[in-house]
């Protein structure tokens, strides 16, 4: 490194340990100029500033409800035609064995995200709400990305936030992250041009935020994005927590490219990652949370993420379609026991959350939450 790009760094470091924001030029310093160790030093100096030791994970489990969508998004392995022979869609009976199924687990969580399914009505994703509601009260119901509600909004022809508390009134009490991809417009007339766009994403969380919901954020990375689309990604992000405060964590997914149709791709290696990971981490110092998704990333990627600016691990994540139709290979769900493992082998200690981070306090198969849990 010379002189002048050392002087860079410094100034950095400097930053980062007083706590101050890092800007566009200089998050784009760090994609190109800094090396991995490096990278994962400095982020994970500001995760154990923020979360200390702690690992956090959560036990939940996952529920598709249809794989047929309107949208043929290159990217996307999990969609379906109607009449395709992998197209499904659950019912009332499914939905309350899944509901079921989770509350024999000791889930405390059910994460809802599907396909659009051109002959379902409104009512039918409403519903969907209120029989995990009707089923089982305890479980939290985290569901929906921008996406979906823009979908449920051309639908109705009724504005997002309305949308948003038809389904607040039957249940739904968080939002997923997804549907993000990369904000970049060129980007997304690659891989998704005909999803719903930045703005309506960002109009989505803002509306949920205001509304008292809170939310996660994500940014889908290694396909045909570059270091500065990420960058922008990552401020546009923290220019909406500035104002609303309402993202809990941030999540980056790794593209897995096989069975989509960008297959063409090479998979982002395992220090794509990290650099990715610790880079969010640097960057978006507002977010209290930066999660290493084991679903995608594999389980010692994520293990090693927890040192390069990773504090949560995510969950037991039963029944996940959507990243397993694109070639993951990563078990369809982990027990608290295999978390713990590699929580603790990664030199952390264990914390189970809630949906919201609050800690978990269980006793046989009954739980309870106490408040907000606060490390630094």
């Amino acid at each position: 490194m010379t002189d002048q790009l050392a002087s860079q760094l410094a100034t950095i470091t400097g930053k980062v340990h007083a706590s101050e924001r890092l800007s566009f030029d200089e998050g784009l310093f760090l994609e190109n100029e800094v090396d991995t160790l490096t990278l994962g030093q400095l982020a994970n100096f500001v995760r154990e500033r923020k979360n200390g030791n702690y690992t956090f994970y959560n036990t939940n489990i996952h529920l598709n409800p249809t794989n047929v969508c309107v949208y043929r998004c290159r990217f996307c392995a999990f969609r379906s035609d109607l009449r395709d022979e992998k197209s499904y869609e659950f019912t009332d009976e499914m939905i309350r064995q899944r509901v079921l199924e989770a509350k024999s687990a000791g889930a405390t969580e059910i994460h809802v995200v599907g396909g659009l399914h051109h002959l379902k009505k409104f009512e039918w994703y409403v519903n969907i709400i209120r029989v995990i509601r009707e089923t089982w009260p305890d479980i939290h119901i985290k569901a929906w990305t921008p996406v979906e509600i823009q979908w449920f909004s051309y639908m109705t022809k009724q504005s997002i936030r309305w949308v948003l508390e038809q389904m607040i009134d039957a249940g739904l009490q968080s939002m997923p992250g997804g549907g993000a991809e990369i904000f970049d417009q060129k980007v997304r007339e690659q891989i998704c041009e005909h999803k719903a766009d930045a703005g309506v994403w960002f109009e989505t969380h803002r509306e949920a935020h205001n509304l008292g919901l809170r939310s996660n954020a994500t940014m889908l990375y290694g396909h045909v994005e570059r270091a500065e689309h990420r960058i922008d990604h990552l401020c546009r992000l923290r220019e909406l927590q500035d104002e609303t405060g309402g993202f809990q964590t941030f999540i980056p997914l790794a593209f897995h490219p096989e069975n989509t149709e960008l297959d063409h791709v090479v998979k982002p290696s395992g220090m794509a990652d990290l650099r990715t990971i610790a880079v969010s981490r640097l960057m978006l110092d507002n977010f209290d949370h930066i999660k290493a998704y084991w679903i995608m990333l594999g389980e010692q990627t994520a293990q090693i993420a927890q040192a390069f600016g990773a504090d949560d691990i995510d969950g037991t994540v039963v029944h996940e379609l959507i990243y397993h139709d694109a070639g993951a290979k990563t078990p369809e769900g982990l027990t608290v026991t295999q978390l713990h493992r590699l929580i603790q082998e990664a030199g952390r200690i264990p914390m189970e959350r809630d949906t919201l981070y609050r800690k978990v306090v269980r006793n046989g198969h009954e739980w309870t939450v106490t408040d907000p849990i606060v490390v630094a």
